[in-house]
């Protein structure tokens, strides 16, 4: 029944909904589009439908706003937010600016459009690596992510990445017993790079959620290290496989802020609209829209 309506006022409203691996799976069910970070920000520059809603955390929905002024960007829940996207201020940014010429300000798109404004360019968990490769400055300060800026440091030792402190709660603290367990039973360990290195050090596989759905299709049974909303994929791709997750579920609770009931409010209403000042939209546009031709590469 709720499908149904949705369906309808999809219609109704020249609507759309984006939704992020991380959400429920009955809003993966209803969204239109389903990926990561990266691939939602690439398909959001090409929807000709006015509203998009975003089923996500709000960083998300600042960056479909920010790439597409014209259209009328909707949270279902405006409080579904990413502590990380908070672990930095623009005066750290101003400090080390101030003590390097020759430097690049890195932005992980789980970061407030503020930070972003700040910024030289944006990236994804899934094409960090390569844009940064490609930047000609030496030094990069990279956030707010200390745990994929490790993982980068390690892939582009030509550089000097200068890390923040800022971290994933879901990917920051596991048990790394348990995961030795699982590795010493031979499972295949898959592991996103918001993981703290200690823990990608017993990892078969290291990538975003999309390289993970990608990559599982080369195993029979696998630990999967992310957050957990990514099952509902793997299990419908891959229904003959077998995928474990550790005893102390890797859930991120604003992600599951998100349900049916509020995206039906939200298209009938076209209430939590995403609002950003134009000054804030023009100048974060520039990092993001170099991601997008950056991560091509």
């Amino acid at each position: 029944m709720k499908i149904e309506e949705i369906k309808k006022l999809k219609k109704e409203k020249n609507a759309v909904i984006l939704a992020h691996y991380y959400v429920d799976s009955e809003i993966q069910e209803v969204a239109d589009y389903i990926g990561d970070s990266f691939y939602l920000a690439q398909k959001a520059v090409e929807l000709k439908e006015y509203i998009i809603v975003m089923a996500g955390v709000y960083f998300m929905g600042e960056s479909v706003k920010i790439l597409n002024p014209n259209k009328k960007v909707l949270m279902p829940e405006l409080l579904a937010d990413c502590p990380m996207a908070h672990m930095i201020d623009v005066k750290k940014i101003e400090e080390l600016r101030s003590k390097f010429d020759d430097l690049a300000i890195v932005t992980y798109i789980n970061s407030t459009a503020e930070i972003k404004s700040h910024s030289d360019v944006c990236v994804t968990s899934s094409n960090a690596v390569n844009i940064v490769k490609n930047l000609k400055e030496k030094n990069i300060f990279f956030i707010p992510d200390k745990n994929l800026g490790q993982y980068i440091k390690k892939q582009v030792p030509e550089k000097n990445i200068i890390l923040n402190d800022g971290y994933c709660p879901v990917h920051e603290e596991l048990d790394l017993k348990e995961i030795k367990k699982f590795k010493e039973n031979n499972i295949k360990i898959l592991a996103h790079p918001e993981c703290r290195d200690e823990t990608l050090e017993f990892a078969d596989f290291v990538g975003s959620t999309s390289a993970i759905i990608n990559e599982a299709k080369n195993y029979d049974e696998m630990l999967i290290l992310t957050e957990e909303g990514i099952l509902t994929e793997l299990k419908k791709k891959y229904p003959n496989k077998k995928f474990h997750t550790l005893s102390k579920s890797m859930i991120c609770h604003n992600m599951k802020k998100q349900n049916l009931d509020k995206v039906i409010d939200v298209l009938k209403n076209e209430k939590n609209e995403v609002v950003i000042s134009k000054d804030i939209r023009e100048k974060s546009l520039i990092p993001l829209r170099r991601m997008l031709e950056m991560g091509t590469i």
